[in-house]
């Protein structure tokens, strides 16, 4: 198994869940970050949400987007997908009600026209587990594999 390979499932492993990012956008070069709950799959992380929210419209303005929670960092572009009820989104749509299922339908209108999921195709990522970083081109579909422990250190006077 290639180093890329290995990054995929352990990526897998991590983020083929609820997982909540912070999402970045930037428009105008004033940048604007939101919580957000995602779901990696199929080499793509994916966003609940509606049309006409600020980070839609950011993201048709600029496409480049930034993903982070804690140590786990990626970088990549973004658009919208689609209304869930399109067949192109059939697939995507299953995985998610599953996925989301405590809170999806609660949160969420079908019948809205607006309702839309948000496709953030990664380009660069940085994640960690079991003591191994992974530094990752998904263009070039190369992984640097590092030994990593996320500790952060305070200094005390």
């Amino acid at each position: 198994m290639t180093d890329y390979e290995t990054s995929q499932r352990v990526l897998r492993e991590l983020f083929e869940r609820d997982y909540t990012f912070v999402l970045a956008t930037c428009v105008e070069n004033i940048p604007s970050q939101r919580v957000v709950d995602t779901c990696y799959w199929q080499g793509a992380f994916w966003i609940v949400t509606h049309g006409i929210s600020n980070k839609v419209r950011q993201l048709q303005e600029n496409p480049r987007v930034s993903l982070c929670n804690g140590f786990h960092i990626f970088e990549g572009t973004a658009f919208n997908a689609g209304h869930p009820l399109l067949e192109q989104n059939r697939e995507i749509r299953q995985k998610l009600t599953e996925v989301f299922a405590p809170w999806y339908f609660a949160h969420n209108d079908e019948a809205d026209e607006q309702m839309c999921f948000v496709k953030v195709e990664p380009r660069t990522g940085f994640f960690h587990g079991n003591g191994t970083g992974y530094r990752v081109d998904f263009l070039a579909r190369t992984a640097q594999l590092i030994p990593f422990s996320p500790q952060i250190q305070m200094m005390v006077d």
